[in-house]
This record gives C-alpha cells, structure tokens and sequence, in this order.
C-alpha cells in the first residue's frame, strides 16, 4: 500500500551538542524505531559530519521500516539558525559558521528537508501543547548547562533571522561583583545549572555532580550552596521581569534540566519576580510539561509542514 502524504512517516533529527535522537515520526505522532547516537564533533568539517551520521541513521530506518518511507525530514540544531534561508548561522558547541544545512540534507536524503533551531522547535510543540497554550505572549526558557529560549509574540514565534531569544547571553547583575561596585555578567554565567555547579565549587572548594546537589546542599544548611542558588534565583528573575518590561510576556515555561527542580525552583522565582515588578502583570511561571521528546516532535511536525496535498 502506498500512503499518501498526509498519512506518510518524516524522518526527525534532534541534534543536541551530545546526542542525536532520530526516528520515524508516523501521522499521529508515534515515534518509531527511536536510536540515540553521540554527536560527531569534527572541527575541519562539523557540519558535513552531522549530516552524514544523519543520513546513515537514515539508512538504518529505512531498512528497519522498508514498507513505510518518510516522504520528508525535519532537522533542528542548537546555536543560531536561519531557518528561512537554511543556514546553521553559527554553533559555539559544535562549531559551524553558516552552513548550509538544508541544502546539504536533501543531497543526503533526497526529500525534502526542514531545518530549524532546537529550542525554537521544541517550544513550538510545548506551546502548542503545553501548559502555556491559552496565552499569547510567551517565553519558552530552557535552561540546562546554557540557557536558550524561543519567543511568541501575538501568538506568533519571533526568529529575527535566527538570533531572538538569546537570553542566556541577556545581561545581568553580576554577584561576583566586588564590594562595592557595580557590574554585569550575562544570564548564562549565573543562573544556568551548569554555572550554579561551577560557582557552588569555586565559592567552597567542593566539587558537585550538577546543580541538583547544590540544592540539595542549601537544604541542608550549606550556606555556599544557599548563596549560589539565591544567585540563580536572582539572574532567571531578573530577566523573565525584562521580558515582561520589554514585550509584555504573560507565561514564562522552564524547561531544561533545571526545571526538574520543581516548584524548589519556581516558587523562589516567582516571589523574587514579585518583589521586582511593579504595576506590570505578574507572569505565569510554568514548568514545560513535554520532556525530552518535545524537539523530536518539533522536528516532526516541521517536516510535516512540507508536505502537500500533492505529494
């Protein structure tokens, strides 16, 4: 039997700075034969050699899943993306500057590829689904050993050539500041759960598996650890209120490893968000609710969208 386009399988690609997760995302959303593969890091050529682990998990798939092609793929990456001209624009993590990531694909392929951001992607899916779908105005904050966020304004993402949302790199107070004195650090350097990590070790000489521990410590009375997580707290809230100064945001989802800490996290933040707004509307802080797979299904439904009735 041949399936038609809209009943048709795409291949999806999740490409993260560790792992690639690809499957086969059929019509309702079900992922199939799911793999997991370390990201191919080669600095002389880093985009060919992820597109050519993609096109070998490809080939696994079709092998796996003969009587069901994918008609289109979808593929996501982390960094600055131009998803109109199909450009990976630039990845500190993995090293690329504007390559030309569709274009490549489908010569690897041969079907029609859609290519976007990660965070964007897996925004779109958390919105869409999520606990911030009744709202317009929403930041989608995902916050892990960096912090990336996607943007909707209106109802509508903002992408601004692949360079809105940022906020990882969105300046801050800086704590470390000396006595004093003033300054400024960016948002990734204090409240991500890698820099709490870093700080906790730096400010007591005690190394920790991650920023879990380090709440854990200032439960227990660990004033370092109490300290650097208030810096945490601090950081994230100061830039979640010049989200709702600037472009008036009404929910707030936290997403990323971080998020796992709970209302641990989210209660902290919004009494810290609370103390610094004004006559602004309180934002609604909510923590993402889709997991892991929220970009593999991005990407999914990014590919789906190139499917027309005609193909």
């Amino acid at each position: 039997m041949v399936l038609g386009a809209a009943e048709s399988p795409v291949l999806s690609f999740d490409v993260g700075g560790t792992d690639i997760k690809a499957g086969l995302v059929d019509a309702r959303g079900a992922v199939l034969g799911m793999r997991r593969v370390p990201t191919p890091l080669d600095p002389a050529r880093p985009g060919e050699a992820v597109l050519d682990r993609l096109a070998e998990l490809a080939a696994e798939l079709a092998a796996e899943f003969p009587g069901v092609p994918a008609r289109a793929a979808g593929i996501i990456v982390p960094g600055i993306v131009d998803s109109v001209a199909g450009v990976g624009v630039y990845s500190a993590n993995l090293g690329w500057r504007d390559f030309p990531f569709t274009a490549e694909a489908e010569k690897r392929l041969g079907i029609p590829v859609a290519f976007d951001h990660d965070v964007r992607s897996a925004a779109a899916v958390e919105h869409s689904f999520g606990g911030s779908k009744e709202f317009n105005d929403v930041v989608v904050m995902v916050v892990g050993t960096g912090i990336a966020a996607a943007v909707f304004s209106g109802g509508k993402a903002v992408t601004a050539g692949g360079f809105a949302g940022e906020l990882g790199h969105a300046q801050v107070p800086d704590p470390d500041a000396a006595p004093g004195t003033t300054g400024s650090t960016i948002l990734e350097a204090v409240g991500s759960a890698g820099a709490i990590a870093k700080r906790y070790h730096r400010a007591s000489g005690n190394r920790v598996n991650g920023a879990r521990d380090v709440l854990l410590k200032a439960s227990e009375g660990d004033q370092a650890a109490a300290r650097v997580w208030a810096d945490a707290v601090d950081a994230l809230a100061f830039t979640i209120c010049q989200c709702v100064n600037i472009i008036g945001t009404e929910a707030v989802v936290i997403g990323g490893g971080l998020a796992e800490a709970g209302d641990e996290l989210l209660d902290p933040l919004r009494t810290r968000v609370n103390q610094i707004l004004d006559f602004q509307r309180r934002p609604h802080l909510i923590r993402a609710q889709l997991g892991q797979d929220a970009g593999l299904l991005g990407a999914a439904i990014n590919a789906r969208g190139l499917l027309g009735a005609g193909q």
